[in-house]
């Protein structure tokens, strides 16, 4: 029974994946910004309710941007999970354009992409979140720069973090973490990590019930003379905290 509720599951997310292929294309270039960041956020809380997942958000997320969003990576639902609690823009690994369908609606949502092995490309990227923290957008990076298993925390990279420094835009730490909501213990079941495969990760969380994503958000801060480096170990101390 659990096999086929699973299969249930995943055919109704793969029907709202194609529903939102088929907005990117026929819808978002008639709406306008706003519209379109309300859109995705209704369309990724219906996926994460089509899959049973419930979403808990603490705190306060910015109402408006400038803000560059940090937060622990431990999943592929990450990014869902984060625009059904606040729409912003990701800096996203350059593979994932070219993921079926999931490629398709990271461009839809403005992600901008980025080759993580060329430093070159770190320099271009910096650029551009710069120019759109300064035109007021809310950028959201993964510091780690991979996935983690939700129970420590990597160490963070500073260069994506000069991009707030460079705009003089405040940075908001935010924590997630994956919970049985039965036990109350952190779920590992939507884990990206390791030997994991994206459709082992899918099917784990498909078939486990009960699973409550929890989205921290912490308090917005300045750099206040701090550099990159001093920013990024002082935001990882505070990500940990908003996840204990």
């Amino acid at each position: 029974m659990k096999t086929l509720v699973a299969l249930y599951k995943l055919l109704r997310g793969l029907g709202h994946m194609l529903k939102g292929v088929w907005w990117v294309h026929a819808h978002f270039p008639k709406l306008s910004p706003e519209q379109t960041e309300a859109r995705v956020q209704v369309w990724s809380l219906q996926l994460l309710a089509l899959w049973g997942i419930h979403l808990k958000v603490v705190g306060q997320p910015a109402a408006a941007g400038p803000m560059l969003l940090v937060a622990n990576h431990i999943s592929w639902l990450d990014i869902v999970v984060m625009h059904a609690a606040r729409h912003c823009r990701f800096v996203s690994k350059s593979d994932v354009q070219s993921w079926p369908l999931i490629g398709t609606l990271a461009a839809g949502c403005d992600t901008l992409f980025i080759e993580r092995t060329n430093r070159r490309d770190a320099m271009r990227v910096v650029h551009e979140m710069t120019h759109a923290l300064q035109n007021g957008d809310v950028v959201a990076i993964f510091p780690e720069g991979t996935t983690s298993d939700g129970l420590s925390l990597l160490p963070f990279h500073a260069n994506l973090i000069q991009a707030a420094i460079s705009a003089d835009a405040p940075v908001q730490p935010m924590a997630m973490k994956f919970v049985d909501r039965q036990s109350g213990q952190i779920s590992l079941a939507p884990c990206y990590i390791g030997d994991d495969t994206l459709l082992s990760s899918v099917w784990r969380t498909l078939t486990s019930e009960g699973i409550e994503a929890v989205v921290n958000f912490g308090e917005p801060q300045t750099a206040q003379g701090r550099g990159r480096r001093a920013w990024a170990h002082d935001l990882r101390e505070e990500v940990m905290r908003l996840n204990t």
